[in-house]
């Protein structure tokens, strides 16, 4: 029988994926100065594309510089020279495999170091950690000027080279941010009822269709709901799912989560602000999203794919046999074993080799004890940066280091990230 995992999908529009395995977005924090794309991320989508994911999908490539997810995101929003784009391009699909540039706007979820007023749909403030400023309500013309970017960021990516392109709809970014009724308190054509607040990103995926053409790939990420009480519900996910069916895009992520409630982590936030109906599909369970996606499947018409806790075959084998999952996103472990993919098509592991990592801060990772929020979200980004560590080891061509602990992983990330946007300050007054 053959390996279900390495069967070919066939794209609505026309392109085909080699296989079934994608490696997910993971921010990688590797531009340069200028925010152009580097040696860096050629070495490592270079290294990824040798492990044998049939796509690979960049962290966030943002369509305005004055609003990053963090210091070393590459920007697209000017017509500067796009050589060093076409360099990362050809490293990332030297293997045959798919190249998909995700394309973001941070929102109100910007840092306060690279902007104290980023964009958003209204001027509600991310209180976390005191790291997040006021946002300023974009203006109707701003909107329409950002629809316009996400297309040009698309456009831009084919013309280098990339293969595809998605749409970053999800983890409480802009696009996200229209959707929540938290967030967009407009009043305007832009908020309200669930059609307003779908319209930026339905517009969005118009025009980025109309800029690549028919034959191009887009994909959609999109959150199954935000995990938060009077939030975006999974109820209204499955209505913009239909809409999207008709909106000519050719592969759905199925996601959920935000800064505030870290789903996409399989982690939970606040307890307070938490949506109590989301805890067990989020929690202590491999394929933490494959719930939300049974449902999503029966409203659905493109392909769909699940990212979140996918570590064994036996369970990759389950999703896709299940008909819920066409494609399975997985990350962290391509971080920790670049060609994990490779391996387990070899039949060499069938699974991904866990990382305990703790910081013993309240009680340990997300410990029982760790009843404070700033704790929880402390041992959160400490995850996090020590992830964040290695991909900058093996971008500058050095091996991951697996005895690195979290909390060194942790204020080695803090120190690059406040160096790197210490060093963009400049770039950034420059461009306002």
């Amino acid at each position: 029988m053959s390996d279900p995992l390495q069967q070919p999908l066939d794209l609505p529009c026309g392109a085909t994926l080699p296989n079934r395995i994608c490696k997910a977005a993971m921010t990688e924090g590797l531009a340069d100065n200028r925010l152009r794309a580097t040696e860096r991320h050629e070495r490592l989508y270079r290294l990824w594309s040798e492990g044998g994911a049939g796509v690979l999908i960049t962290g966030n490539v943002q369509v305005d510089r004055h609003c990053l997810e963090r210091a070393g995101n590459v920007a697209i929003d000017s017509d500067e020279s796009r050589e060093d784009l076409a360099r990362w391009a050809k490293a990332g699909t030297g293997n045959g495999n798919h190249l998909w540039m995700q394309i973001s706007h941070a929102g109100r979820q910007t840092p306060m170091y690279i902007n104290r007023h980023p964009k958003a749909p209204s001027d509600v403030q991310l209180k976390l950690l005191g790291s997040y400023g006021k946002p300023e309500p974009l203006t109707d013309a701003e909107i329409r000027e950002l629809i316009e970017r996400f297309a040009v960021a698309a456009r831009t990516a084919k013309e280098a080279g990339f293969t595809g392109v998605q749409v970053h709809g999800a983890h409480g970014y802009l696009i996200s941010e229209f959707l929540s009724p938290l967030v967009n308190q407009r009043t305007d054509d832009w908020g309200g009822s669930l059609e307003n607040r779908a319209r930026f990103l339905l517009e969005t995926v118009a025009a980025t269709r109309a800029a690549v053409g028919s034959e191009f790939p887009i994909s959609v990420k999109l959150n199954s709901a935000d995990f938060q009480k009077g939030g975006y519900t999974f109820e209204e996910c499955l209505k913009v799912v239909k809409w999207l069916n008709d909106a000519g895009i050719d592969l759905l992520e199925v996601s959920g989560g935000s800064y505030e409630q870290p789903g996409m982590v399989g982690y939970q936030g606040d307890e307070d602000t938490a949506d109590p109906d989301a805890k067990a599909s989020t929690r202590e369970r491999e394929a933490y999203f494959m719930e939300y996606a049974k449902k999503v499947r029966e409203v659905a018409t493109m392909p769909i794919m699940v990212t979140g806790g996918f570590r064994s075959r036996q369970v990759m084998e389950a999703a896709l046999a299940s008909g819920d999952a066409d494609v399975l996103g997985i990350g962290r472990p391509l971080v920790t074993d670049p060609h994990f993919v490779k391996r387990l098509f070899e039949g060499t592991v069938d699974e991904a080799e866990k990382q305990e990592l703790k910081l013993n801060i309240g009680g340990g990772f997300l410990g029982p004890a760790s009843r404070s929020v700033t704790l929880k979200f402390m041992n959160v980004f400490g995850q996090m940066g020590w992830f964040y560590m290695q991909l900058l080891r093996i971008g500058n061509g050095r091996e991951a280091d697996y005895r690195m602990g979290a909390l060194r992983g942790l204020f080695g990330h803090l120190f690059n990230e406040y160096k790197t946007a210490f060093r963009i300050r400049g770039f950034l007054k420059e461009k306002a």
